[in-house]
C-alpha cells in the first residue's frame, strides 16, 4: 500500500512538472497574457485559446482510452466527481476565483509555477490564495458551506 502511495505521489509530481513546463513554454505564467485574453474590447490576446485547444485535444484523445481500464495506473479505483447540482457556494466560489484570476492575472497553477521566478507578485498571490483557503476552512466549519 505504501509503495502505491509513493508511486501516486511521484506520478502527480511528474505530471505537475510537465504541466509547469507547458505553462512556461506557452507563456501562460505571464499575467499580461491572461489579462489580455480577458480584455475583449481592448488589446485582446487570443493565445490562451490555443493553450486551451491543446489541452482539450489531449484530453479528448486520451480520456476514452484511459477510462476503458479497470483502474488508474497508480490508484485502486477511479475518483470521478458525482455531484452535478449548482449550489450557491459553487457560484460564489466561481465568482471569487474569476475575480482573482482577472485582477491578478494568475490562476493557481501558473502562480505556483511562477514562484520559481522569485518575483514578489506570484509569491503575494500564492500567499493570498493560501490565506483565503485557510479562511474558507474556518468559515466552512462555522457556516457549513459544504456537505
Amino acid at each position: 500500500m505504501k509503495q502505491r502511495y509513493m508511486k501516486n505521489k511521484l506520478a502527480a509530481l511528474g505530471v505537475g512538472f510537465i504541466f509547469a513546463i507547458g505553462l512556461g513554454l506557452s507563456g501562460m505564467t505571464q499575467p499580461r497574457k491572461v489579462v489580455g485574453f480577458l480584455d475583449l474590447f481592448g488589446a485582446w490576446d487570443p493565445t490562451l485559446i490555443f493553450v486551451m485547444i491543446g489541452a482539450i485535444a489531449v484530453h479528448f484523445l486520451t480520456y476514452r482510452w484511459i477510462r476503458k481500464k479497470d483502474a488508474p495506473w497508480f490508484s485502486e479505483s477511479w475518483h470521478v466527481p458525482t455531484k452535478k447540482e449548482i449550489t450557491p457556494a459553487l457560484i460564489f466560489g466561481s465568482v471569487l476565483f474569476g475575480m482573482g484570476w482577472g485582477l491578478a492575472g494568475y490562476c493557481p497553477g501558473p502562480a505556483i509555477t511562477s514562484l520559481a521566478s522569485l518575483d514578489s507578485r506570484p509569491a503575494l498571490f500564492v500567499a493570498s490564495m493560501l490565506a483565503g483557503m485557510f479562511l474558507f476552512k474556518l468559515a466552512d466549519k462555522k457556516m457549513k458551506f459544504q456537505k
